[in-house]
């Protein structure tokens, strides 16, 4: 009996192991070798966690869906290095927002509402409103008792609101080496700020563009991508 506890309880524990997925790093991506702990907004279930996790990388997760952020903590639970917050940022604590949820699993999910995003994805939608009170990053960290040195990579991925939270954490982006922002150079969402604003926005801040992976192209011109960024000094 005791011998088949053993056997079953080895088995428990190799499984993980058996379905980590092959990690690959692409050029975009290389910056997290040289990171040693990344802030990841927008953290939806946490797909990156293997990423991170064969890199060593503390990872401060942030996701302001509460089922999407309940499924993210049972995912990273094995983890020790990572942690979760709820919360949803923006460039002011306090303001009362509504974030449409979208169907594919919370992904595309926005404080904005969608513009030229359904013509290229046609199925996502809206299917219900989320009353939330936005932090900022600072404040989130603060009141959470958490170090940002602890971390010099920040990635934003939050369909649209990603320059309201670099602004909102302002005071701190000096403690970033890297920061990488998802966004578009077309109004994928209404009122989402694009790519060339972002860009100035952090060049003004003291970071250089270092590169870019493309993700998504608009029929009617324009492209969805990742940038990744590098404090200038």
């Amino acid at each position: 009996m005791i011998t088949d506890f053993l056997s079953s309880a080895f088995f428990r524990l190799k499984a993980p192991f058996r379905a980590r997925p092959k990690i690959d790093i692409d050029d975009v991506s290389s910056f997290l070798k040289h990171s040693r702990g990344v802030i990841h907004v927008g953290a939806n279930k946490g797909q990156e966690r293997y990423l991170y996790d064969s890199l060593g990388l503390d990872v401060l997760w942030i996701e302001p869906i509460p089922t999407i952020c309940k499924r993210l903590r049972r995912n990273v639970a094995g983890f020790r290095k990572q942690r979760v917050l709820e919360a949803l940022l923006l460039d002011q604590p306090g303001t009362q927002v509504v974030l449409h949820v979208a169907n594919n699993g919370g992904a595309s999910s926005s404080i904005f509402d969608f513009k030229l995003h359904t013509d290229i994805w046609p199925d996502v939608r809206y299917t219900h409103d989320l009353p939330l009170t936005s932090k900022t990053l600072p404040g989130l960290l603060h009141e959470s008792g958490i170090e940002v040195g602890r971390y010099d990579a920040l990635l934003i991925d939050t369909q649209g609101s990603e320059l309201l939270i670099l602004q909102g954490a302002r005071d701190i982006l000096s403690a970033f080496r890297f920061i990488q922002v998802e966004a578009a150079d077309f109004a994928a969402y209404d009122g989402a700020a694009t790519t060339s604003q972002i860009t100035t926005f952090l060049n003004e801040a003291g970071f250089r563009f270092l590169s870019s992976r493309r993700l998504a192209v608009h029929d009617g011109g324009g492209t969805y991508c990742d940038m990744v960024f590098e404090a200038a000094a």
